[in-house]
């Protein structure tokens, strides 16, 4: 708004009159419309970064402290620094490190919020959804849609943690949670191990197969070892400035993202590659899978190795310093914003 003087008569007017219509449920748009449509995004998230090895010993001795039964899930939620008691690690994503130990199972259940699982560590946990069981290697990352069934079991002998990413928030801001138990603790299998993958997941589908409305993929796992494939595959010739080498994941029976919600993409950023600065109005959060480096956001350098995660709110620029061969994992809310013809990006 233009600076206008106002005469002492006027402003003691004006308080009496917010303060009369205050008491009618209503407030002056002239007084916050500099705050409601900003001329850039203005998260209140900030960058973060949380070492796997600092968070590891953590998440231990809750391990120590209450059972997979007890807590139902046994998860460390990442809270931005700027979100903390909101459960969110942007303004409409949450991400968790779960774990399951050697011989427990996290009981059944279901609810309206996406999900995405991406193994840490362990090698023989596994997640069953809707019938269907995967077991999970590292930096596999596995679905679990809205709505489906869902539980988490570890039949080894070593610990097995995963990060969690969902849309709690944004699900929570649209009031439209719902969740149910299972009377069973883990699902009768439906189908064997790996039988959506080879359905899905081979550019082909099954004959009579259409989706329905906005789907989400029918790949219960993408394994990181086709992933990894693929990265390096595709590394020939000069990376792109910003990106290095990147793919998005896909619903294979649409070409969209995995999830309505929930984007997610694998990068690979060769040895001493530095991208240029990059901004988009999705806050991501990303994975080191192999190698290391530091992330520039926003002004403040993050230092980071496998297993390590941090965040890039909405619109901070982005630059990224790759000291080893690097595979970076990252989801957003970017199938939101592009639904709605909000997302953009500014390369520089």
């Amino acid at each position: 708004m233009q600076s206008h003087t106002i005469e002492p008569e006027q402003a003691q007017a004006r308080r009496e009159y917010y303060d009369r219509i205050s008491r009618q449920n209503l407030t002056p748009l002239w007084e916050v419309l500099g705050k409601l449509v900003t001329p850039t995004p203005g998260s209140p998230a900030v960058a973060a970064l949380w070492r796997y090895a600092e968070i590891r010993e953590p998440l231990m001795e809750a391990g120590r402290l209450i059972s997979a039964a007890e807590a139902e899930r046994r998860v460390l939620i990442l809270e931005n620094p700027a979100l903390r008691g909101r459960s969110a690690i942007t303004q409409t994503l949450y991400a968790g490190v779960q774990m399951v130990l050697p011989g427990e199972v996290a009981a059944a259940h279901r609810h309206t919020q996406s999900a995405l699982r991406l193994l840490l560590e362990g090698d023989a946990a596994y997640t069953a959804v809707d019938g269907e069981r995967a077991t999970m290697h590292r930096g596999d990352f596995i679905l679990t849609p809205s709505w489906t069934w869902h539980d988490h079991g570890n039949p080894g002998t070593q610990p097995a943690v995963w990060l969690d990413g969902l849309d709690v928030p944004l699900v929570q801001f649209l009031d439209a949670s719902f969740s149910e138990r299972s009377s069973a603790a883990t699902q009768p299998p439906v189908r064997p191990e790996g039988d959506s993958l080879k359905r899905y997941g081979a550019n082909m589908l099954p004959v009579d197969y259409q989706p329905v409305g906005v789907s989400s993929s029918p790949v219960l796992v993408y394994p990181y070892e086709r992933t990894r494939e693929s990265l390096l595959g595709i590394s020939h010739g000069e990376p792109d400035e910003h990106l290095g080498f990147k793919l998005r994941y896909v619903n294979p029976a649409t070409g969209g993202s995995p999830m309505p919600t929930i984007g997610a993409y694998a990068q690979r950023l060769p040895s001493g590659f530095e991208t240029r600065p990059y901004r988009c109005t999705d806050g991501t959060v990303y994975v080191c899978l192999e190698g290391s480096g530091h992330a520039e956001i926003s002004g403040t350098t993050h230092s980071f190795g496998p297993n390590d995660i941090f965040i890039v709110p909405s619109w901070n620029e982005l630059r990224i310093h790759a000291t080893k061969d690097t595979h970076l994992f990252s989801f957003s809310d970017r199938p939101v914003h592009q639904a709605l013809g909000l997302w953009r990006e500014s390369r520089e």
